[in-house]
């Protein structure tokens, strides 16, 4: 068992850190406490029958809203997560050894600059995706309940990134990222702020720009006073709806009467003859390519972030 005890500069690591690490522990527990708990107070209660043979939740199913609510929250803090790991890693685990000058103490040990860097990135690497693997498996106990329902669809912000792959490279982009910063600015609340606005923006940038990775499905069909609305097939994320004139224009929207067509704004149009209705969606299919065209991005980013830091720390301490 000695073998697999850790040594070196990975152990002085971890006992550095070990509260941070029993704090992390315990929220991942707590975290399975609520909603291993709320999924044992939604089952108390039957679900009700509906036409076709559906099952939904009962009306008086405190248990199943309490997780729903639940779920919400926690959807906003797997969002938040990356920044925090990021923030960490910058502040404390990087930059106050170096503004503190605790960091020569580790390079007297016959520890070069690297080494000293590499085990605490891979030390934090490990706990911080660990943590993260956990929540994630967390998620999906609640997942599987609620899933699919108001605020908590496929594609909705934290539940796209805690189901799938996206979530494990953004804390990597953060550890990453906040080596480089607190490299470079050496300042423990100053890399702190920074990591968290460079992972947020990216975080903003490339979840505002994700469903542009797949080209839309489009289906289209008659428009006339008397054709119904077309509807998006189950379980597919809306992405526009509306009119086709004549010339092959769109217009987002809907008759507002039996003659003019309505603007984005909800206001009408003059008229125009108009040919057809459209309206494009992404199915649950392009879920899994949209999540590893964007892992694979932010990998990159991290892969290049990563290099810079060890680039930035060769040419100060050479």
């Amino acid at each position: 068992m000695s073998t697999l005890a850790l040594k070196g500069p990975h152990w002085v690591t971890v006992r550095q850190y070990r509260r941070t690490l029993w704090l992390t522990g315990a929220l991942v527990v707590l975290t399975l406490a609520v909603i291993g708990g709320l999924r044992l107070w939604d089952a108390q209660t039957p679900d009700v029958y509906v036409q076709d043979g559906y099952q939904v939740p009962s009306i008086d199913n405190r248990g199943y809203a309490t997780l729903r609510w639940a779920m919400e929250y926690f959807s906003m803090g797997v969002v938040l997560l990356p920044l925090l790991v990021g923030a960490f890693v910058a502040g404390p685990l990087i930059a106050r050894e170096l503004e503190s000058g605790t960091y020569k103490l580790s390079l007297t040990q016959s520890i070069s600059p690297a080494r000293w860097l590499g085990s605490k990135l891979l030390t934090s690497t490990a706990a911080a995706v660990g943590a993260t693997l956990l929540l994630m498996a967390v998620y999906a106990l609640g997942w599987v309940r609620v899933g699919g329902s108001s605020e908590l669809h496929w594609a909705d912000r934290g539940s796209y990134e805690a189901t799938g792959t996206a979530l494990v490279a953004y804390v990597l982009l953060a550890v990453a990222v906040g080596a480089l910063v607190g490299l470079l600015i050496r300042r423990t609340l100053v890399a702190m702020a920074v990591t968290g606005g460079v992972v947020g923006l990216v975080l903003l940038i490339l979840g505002a720009r994700r469903w542009d990775f797949l080209p839309v499905t489009t289906i289209t069909g008659p428009a006339d006073a008397e054709s119904t609305v077309l509807t998006m097939p189950e379980h597919g994320l809306l992405m526009e709806q509306g009119l086709i004139s004549a010339s092959g224009e769109r217009w987002p929207g809907w008759f507002c009467s039996s003659e003019p067509v309505p603007a984005i704004d909800g206001s009408c149009l003059p008229q125009e003859p108009i040919a057809s209705q459209y309206l494009d969606y992404h199915p649950g299919s392009h879920f899994w390519p949209t999540q590893l065209i964007e892992t694979g991005i932010v990998l990159a980013l991290a892969a290049l972030a990563l290099f810079a830091a060890f680039r930035v720390l060769r040419a100060r301490h050479p």
